[in-house]
Parts: structure tokens; C-alpha cells; sequence
């Protein structure tokens, strides 16, 4: 029997841009990038190539240029006209020695070649222009924001062929791009596609949200979820995309959904993010999409106020869909009643739970799921891969000027640690500078890269369950937040030693600080170098009226609370 093709909104811009080169060039333009100078991309352009070669990012085709960069960034838009809510450009730093109309050689982390871009620009972009138009924000707790903040200074633009993809090993099964995704769809005879985006685990009320919307809009569901990067903390994509495959198998029409996974990088811009997502499903052939409550939010700022307003995304991507082609399809939130699932602007008693919720009711105590929040299949794949608060890893960072007493209270809390069972890894300003960090002076460049190198050891402690303190002055802001996104916001306790400066001249262990005074020493951090104190700690220490074991305790008593530390029976 043939099966029945339905025509499928065509791709924005008209045209889905392809970026490939032919299989029979593919040797030879190795060959040629092998000589070339190189761009090592990041995580994150990687992902941007990957949709920029294939069509998720249609009608783009390169990396922005000033023009159309400037111009996304003030008006969402193109300088061709079409909507483009966020920029996506490939940064360099200004030392990277790169000329007009030559060709580099794009590389990921392998030094593999997946790319080769010819400059036809290069220019400055602005960091703080960008944070505020584009995530309304210059708080550095937007992981956006912070990690902005390590890319270069110039965008580099230009004509790209792309000799190959990234490879990936997992769920090759469920890896569609655009044209293949299309492809299918147009076979299942849907008369519409609604894309559901999401980078958590489908609970029960998300399962009821898809299935309302299905029968909305009398199609079928693409259910894509992003294995890219997203928020810092999240549930890793491997648990995730498990607990689609078995819901889709189980309890949806099998006729109705195709589940397929998409390489994003997020940028957790909230309503613009939203729009952007309501552009890459068009490309991939839905022509509605759910939009959630706080589609694409980071959460809070560093005051705890919500970076987004509720809603917000839904109207933005409601006030362009004529535009798009891409209906948003906007619940109201979902709670159950103890009869079924109701939109909670209806009277009456019902249960919801965030996802920090669920961890701190149910998985961090070792708990299976109630059933009327997600299926069981769901519950025991999170139960396997988030064991109870006591088992997960900790980092725990201390922070504050040198002689403030931060190696002190380490020392005194690892002690405590170990005595309660709990094995811990002791990262000491110090010793790391003597070991990991050999060579490395005290410019800022230096300091931030002697910090990141803690914080990349230390989020490998914690992603493989244990605990770690890590004693470093750490001084500036936007990078202890890196780190604090490295590890993981559920996991990382910072701890401000908060020690005036008189004091800690006055006890000066090292010569440090009169080093300094004398001018034998520069950038010392609280003489002629800042000192950027955290705006919202776990935890500040008084040291002047209070002993380092009595902090240490402190410190001991609040994991004790927060379950990282495991009662005594």
C-alpha cells in the first residue's frame, strides 16, 4: 500500500539551506583543511554549525555578519527583513590571527575537521548590548550572560562548506535532521504538526498538554526534544530521551507522535527563545507549538525575582505567528484534581510539583514518584539516575580574600566530612597553583583560567557523586558563576569567608599584602586588583567574632539540612 503524503508548511524563508558539500569533494577539502589555520569551536558552535549546515536555521546560512547581527540584536529581525530572534554568530578572540578572504579550518575538541569558512568578515560585538536586548539582563546568574562573558571580542563571518556533521554514537535512531524529519511527516498524512519542545522529562501533565493539543489541532505531535545544550543542572539528555521512548511506545497513539531528538544549543532568552523555537519547528515541518508558562526561563536572577514575566514567550510567539506560519498553542497551567487533570484557574484542591520540587520531595530522599504526577516506567528511570541528596555530589566553594580564612575552615569542615562518612577531595587555592596551574600568573586572564580549571575538576567530582572543597580568593564574580553552572545549581554551595580587608592585612600569613604596600607585588587582590563579592551566597562567614570550627560546624549544619550530609541513624 503507498502511503499518503500530506503537504507540510514549507520551510521558513521558502527553501531549506543546505550547507553540505558533495560526498565526492569531501577527501580533497580535507586534505586542503589540513594545511589550513584552524577556529576551535566550542560545544555551542558546534551545535549552531550542525542546524546552520542541515536547515534548522533556515533561511540563515552562515554565521551573522555585522549587519544582520546588529539588527537581530535590536529588532529580531534580518537585515533581509525575515525574523530572527536571536543572533547567531561564531566569536573570536582579537588575538587569533585570522585575514580577510582567507579560508580557516572549523575543528571541534577532537581536532576533527567539520568545516571550512572563508572570511569575508570580522568585526567587534558588544557584550552588555547584547546581554540586555537580547536576555534582558546583565545579572550574571543567567548562564547565557556569564558564559558571554569567556567569548572573544570579534565575530567572524563568511561563506561556509561543511565536510562533514558531528558524529554521534547514541539514539542514532531518533537523530533526524530537517529535510529527514519532513520526510517522514509528509507520509503520516498529518493535517497539522504541533512540535512540543522540552529538555525535562514528560511528567503526567505533560503527557496530557501534548495529547489535548493532538486532538487541538487534529494532527499529530513531533515530540523534539533538545539534546544540545540547555540550562546548567538539568536531567542529562541519555535519562531524558529513555523516558520519551518509553512513553511514546506506551501510552500515545502510535499514529499520532514521532519522536525525534534536536541538537540545539539554548540560549535561555524566554520569549525570544520561544519565537526562535517557533522558527527551528517550522523548518523541521510543524506548523503549531506548545509554548509553556516560562518557556525557556533560567529561573531567577540573583535577587530571586523570575527573569521573565508568566507568559510572556506565549504572547510574543501569539503576536508573530501570522508572520511564522506557527500557531502557538498556549495552556494555562495543568494540575491534578484528584479526578484528572484541570487547568488551575478552576476552583478547588490540587497538586502541582516544579521539577526542584520533585527532587527535593521524591528523588533526593529516595523516593518513587507519585503516579499522579508521572508514569512508573518515568519514575524508575529518575530513580536510577538521581540517587538520594546524601549520595549525590557537592561542591562546596569558598571565596573571600587571601588570609580571610577560607583554607582554615576548609581544612577543619573536611575533617567533619570525613568523620560522617562523606569522602571529600580538598582543592586548595594554593596547592592547585603549585600542581594544575603551574606557569600561571595573577592577570586576570590568568586568575580566570586558574578558576575554571578548579571548576572543570570539580564538576567531574560531583558529576561522578563525591565532595568537593575547593579554597580559592576566586575574585571575580561572572566567573565563580561559570563555575557555579560547571557544577551545577543544585550542587554547588558558595561560601563568602567575608573578612574585611584591615583584618586580613592584619593577619597577612604570607607577606602578601605588605609585598604590596611596598610595591613589590601587583594585582593583589584588595589593594590594586577587585575583589567582587557574591550577591546571593549559601552561606557568609563572619571570622572576626566567630571561630573557624564554629564556621566549619555552620557549614556542616546547613548540608545537614539541605540532605547532603546523611543523619546519624
Amino acid at each position: 500500500m503507498t502511503a499518503a503524503y500530506q503537504p507540510i508548511v514549507p520551510p521558513y524563508g521558502g527553501t531549506l539551506t543546505n550547507l553540505i558539500v558533495e560526498p565526492d569533494q569531501v577527501q580533497d577539502l580535507l586534505a586542503y583543511a589540513a594545511g589550513l589555520p584552524g577556529i576551535l569551536l566550542s560545544e555551542r558552535s558546534v551545535c549552531d554549525l550542525e542546524l546552520l549546515a542541515t536547515g534548522g536555521f533556515s533561511p540563515l546560512d552562515r554565521f551573522m555578519g555585522k549587519a544582520d547581527y546588529e539588527r537581530v540584536v535590536e529588532e529580531m529581525r534580518l537585515r533581509n527583513g525575515y525574523l530572527a530572534p536571536i543572533p547567531i554568530a561564531l566569536p573570536i578572540a582579537s588575538s587569533q590571527m585570522i585575514s580577510l578572504d582567507s579560508d580557516v579550518a572549523l575543528r571541534n575538541s577532537r581536532n576533527e575537521v567539520l568545516a571550512i569558512l572563508t572570511v569575508e568578515e570580522i568585526y567587534p560585538w558588544n557584550r552588555r548590548e547584547t546581554a540586555v536586548k537580547v536576555f534582558g539582563t546583565t545579572d550574571t546568574a543567567h548562564p547565557l550572560v556569564a558564559e558571554m562573558e569567556q567569548w572573544g571580542e570579534q565575530n567572524v563571518t563568511g561563506a561556509l562548506r561543511v565536510l562533514q556533521l558531528p558524529r554521534y554514537h547514541d539514539f542514532k535512531n531518533l537523530r533526524h535532521c530537517p529535510s529527514e524529519v519532513r520526510a517522514k511527516l509528509a507520509t503520516r498524512g498529518w493535517e497539522n504538526v504541533v512540535a512540543f519542545q522540552t529538555r525535562n522529562p514528560l511528567h503526567r501533565a505533560h503527557e496530557e498538554l501534548t495529547k489535548r493539543a493532538i486532538a487541538h489541532v487534529n494532527g499529530g505531535l513531533l515530540l523534539h526534544p533538545v539534546v544540545g545544550m540547555s540550562k546548567p543542572g538539568d536531567i542529562d539528555h541519555y535519562t531524558r530521551v529513555r523516558t520519551y521512548q518509553v512513553l511514546a511506545e506506551k501510552y500515545y497513539e502510535q499514529d499520532r507522535i514521532l519522536l525525534s531528538l534536536l541538537p540545539l544549543a539554548m540560549r535561555m532568552a524566554g520569549p525570544r527563545e520561544a519565537l526562535w523555537h517557533a522558527l527551528i519547528r517550522r523548518n523541521y515541518g510543524a506548523n503549531h507549538l506548545i509554548v509553556g508558562r516560562d518557556h525557556a526561563s533560567p529561573g531567577k536572577d540573583s535577587t530571586g525575582k523570575p527573569f521573565y514575566d508568566p507568559y510572556e514567550a506565549q504572547e510574543l510567539v501569539d503576536r508573530y505567528s501570522a508572520e511564522t506560519g506557527v500557531a502557538a498553542i498556549a495552556f494555562k497551567e495543568v494540575a491534578y484534581f484528584g479526578d484528572g487533570y484541570r487547568e488551575t484557574d478552576q476552583q478547588g484542591n490540587h497538586q502541582t510539583l516544579t521539577g526542584t520540587e520533585v527532587r527535593e520531595e521524591y528523588l533526593n530522599k529516595g523516593r518513587d514518584l507519585p503516579e499522579w504526577f508521572t508514569r512508573p516506567e518515568v519514575s524508575r528511570l529518575l530513580r536510577q539516575a538521581y540517587p538520594p541528596r546524601h549520595q549525590q555530589g557537592v561542591c562546596i566553594w569558598f571565596t573571600g580574600l587571601s588570609s580571610a580564612g577560607k583554607s582554615t575552615t576548609a581544612e577543619i569542615l573536611t575533617e567533619l566530612l570525613l568523620e560522617h562518612g562523606r569522602q571529600v577531595t580538598l582543592l586548595d587555592g594554593d596547592v592547585v597553583r603549585t600542581h594544575l596551574s603551574k606557569g600561571l600568573g595573577f592577570t586576570k586572564e590568568d586568575r580566570d583560567t586558574n578558576v575554571r580549571r578548579i571548576g572543570f575538576v570539580a564538576a567531574e567530582i560531583v558529576r561522578h557523586g563525591g565532595t568537593v572543597i575547593c579554597a580559592a580568593i576566586s575574585p571575580y564574580r561572572d566567573v565563580r558563576n561559570d563555575v557555579r553552572k560547571m557544577v551545577g545549581d543544585n550542587n554547588f554551595i558558595e561560601v563568602f569567608v567575608d573578612t574585611p580587608l584591615a583584618v586580613c592585612e592584619q593577619r597577612d600569613s604570607k607577606g602578601i599584602y605588605a609585598s604590596a604596600r611596598r610595591g613589590e607585588m601587583v594585582n593583589v587582590t584588595g589593594i590594586d586588583d577587585p575583589y567582587e563579592p557574591p550577591l546571593s551566597p549559601e552561606l557568609s562567614l563572619d571570622t572576626c567574632a566567630t571561630t573557624a570550627e564554629d564556621n566549619a560546624r555552620l557549614i556542616f549544619d546547613y548540608l545537614l539540612t539541605e540532605g547532603l550530609v546523611r543523619h546519624e541513624e
